[in-house]
């Protein structure tokens, strides 16, 4: 009996871990039985925006799109090199038939950015007010940072299905921390002096926050906003397997038919838009911080 105990882990009996998966499995089933439509009734509004989001991008003649993404990229970095690289980016992309998954996966990964943001910034700012929510929310973020993405379709799935909502929260909820974080860290950065400096000329907490704290902390943020837009491009191909159309299909599909040159293609046009995303907000992020030092020294 000692020599088993020495050789062996003393592990939990089958009997027992089967008690507790078969009571958490069927706890959560019965939580999808009784609420999953409730759920799937108050995602209805984002799921119509992501329908007429991926209508419009489809059904808008292509020149028109390149020249809408070029503008907004020239207008976000002034910079005609930039501007060329996305021209010429986006034209091979078309050129080589991936043009529909393109924008299939640029909706996608522009409506998660931006609930990502909206949820991430209020996030990070609770953070930087308070060491007791930072206390709390910093653990969640390690567990939604190390937890394997294949690990959130499982809930995601079993609650409301397949389709693009799973896919969206799944991919939100991989790509928000970045964001949530860098808010944190860039608002705590902003020197005390500062802050002291504008409580004396009488500014309150909320216009510390909206004048002072968030533009001195914004190339912080905006290197947050980037990590997630790589993130949510990283689990395009993952949610692929839940239903989200795209560039993440055509891999799915190339890694179980063996079709090397498929995968090769859909995956460059991936790292297209990775490289467009990151450029675009690393030139914004550096424009913002100069237009800061500017306006500081003046």
């Amino acid at each position: 009996m000692s020599s088993n105990w020495l050789t062996q882990f003393p592990d939990m009996s089958r009997r027992d871990l089967l008690t507790i998966r078969q009571t958490l499995d069927g706890a959560y089933r019965h939580f999808s039985r009784e609420y999953g439509d409730a759920i799937e009734a108050a995602f209805h509004p984002l799921l119509k925006f992501l329908i007429w989001f991926d209508n419009l991008l489809l059904q808008t003649p292509w020149w028109i799109i390149i020249i809408a993404i070029t503008g907004l990229v020239y207008a976000a970095t002034r910079s005609w090199k930039l501007s060329l690289g996305v021209v010429i980016s986006l034209l091979l992309i078309g050129y080589f038939g991936m043009w529909e998954n393109t924008m299939r996966t640029l909706s996608i990964i522009t409506v998660c950015t931006l609930i990502s943001i909206a949820l991430g910034i209020p996030i990070g700012i609770l953070m930087a007010r308070s060491d007791r929510a930072q206390s709390i929310i910093t653990p969640l973020l390690d567990v939604m940072q190390t937890m394997p993405a294949f690990v959130y379709l499982i809930p995601v799935v079993m609650l409301l299905g397949i389709g693009k909502i799973p896919g969206v929260i799944a991919v939100v909820i991989y790509a928000i921390p970045p964001v949530i974080r860098l808010t944190n860290l860039g608002i705590r950065l902003v020197s005390k002096e500062t802050l002291e400096a504008a409580t004396a000329f009488g500014a309150t907490s909320t216009q510390r926050l909206l004048g002072v704290q968030l533009p001195l902390a914004m190339p912080t943020i905006m290197a947050g906003i980037n990590q997630t837009i790589m993130m949510a491009l990283a689990m395009v191909v993952i949610a692929s397997m839940i239903g989200v159309n795209g560039l993440g299909q055509p891999v799915l599909r190339s890694i179980t038919n063996q079709y090397f040159t498929l995968g090769l293609l859909n995956g460059l046009a991936i790292v297209a838009l990775a490289i467009i995303f990151d450029r675009v907000s690393q030139s914004y992020a550096k424009r913002t911080q100069k237009h800061l030092e500017s306006a500081h020294n003046d």
